[in-house]
């Protein structure tokens, strides 16, 4: 029973850190898609990444639901990462299914959610201190988000958007709107307004805690050096 337990610790470890990199993997494969791509429909070496990736976390999660004490409980805590880890578009492009570009984006963009999660956590490891782990987990948050932004703003809007020549555009557009400071790139597309209501909408909610982070961490060596 022991030695059972201590494997599954172990593979639960070595998936742990697989994990990670497969993150990294989708992300870069997602990133020369779209900035490569042609933009109607996802290439075959991009299915093949993202169903190895989507099957690694599956695993994970079924290896981790097996060790669990309270296996309903964990299901439960954890189903929202089983669903965001089938991989749907293979299974989309298997069944021959006719989707709008816009609906075969967002199933690939699901896995990423799991993958932003697992690359989260371990930002927020390897920092000490309940602020600093507070802070950096939000601003991880505001990178991604606004990286994931100007990427899909970028495969939404180029070839019809007149003021977007390139993906430098795009993620400035994406800086300029997370800051609530407004670029002259304005959308045309539905999926575009879209963000450019997002963005600054999580602008407005993250930069409070930027400014109460630094007044946690400054002030009290402040006080100290007056005193």
């Amino acid at each position: 029973m022991e030695r059972s337990k201590s494997h599954e610790g172990r593979l639960i470890g070595l998936l742990a850190e697989l994990k990670v990199t497969a993150g990294l993997v989708l992300l870069v494969a997602i990133s020369r898609e779209i900035l490569l791509g042609h933009h109607q429909a996802f290439s075959h070496g991009y299915l093949a990444v993202q169903l190895v990736v989507c099957l690694l976390f599956l695993g994970d999660f079924f290896v981790r639901w097996h060790a669990a004490d309270r296996k309903l409980p964990f299901f439960l805590r954890n189903l929202f990462f089983l669903l965001i880890s089938v991989p749907w578009l293979n299974i989309a492009v298997w069944s021959h299914a006719l989707l709008p570009r816009s609906w075969a984006m967002l199933l690939g963009l699901m896995p990423l959610v799991r993958a932003f999660g697992v690359l989260g956590i371990v930002a927020h490891w390897l920092v000490t201190g309940r602020i600093r782990q507070l802070f950096v987990s939000y601003l991880f948050t505001v990178l991604v988000f606004t990286y994931l932004s100007a990427l899909v703003f970028y495969d939404y809007e180029i070839g019809v958007n007149p003021k977007l020549d390139g993906f430098g555009d795009a993620l400035w557009w994406a800086w300029m709107n997370v800051t609530t400071v407004g670029a002259e790139i304005f959308a045309v597309t539905a999926v575009g307004k879209l963000f450019s209501v997002l963005l600054p909408s999580l602008g407005m909610m993250m930069f409070p805690i930027f400014t109460s982070y630094l007044l946690q961490e400054y002030a009290p060596s402040r006080r100290r050096s007056d005193s």
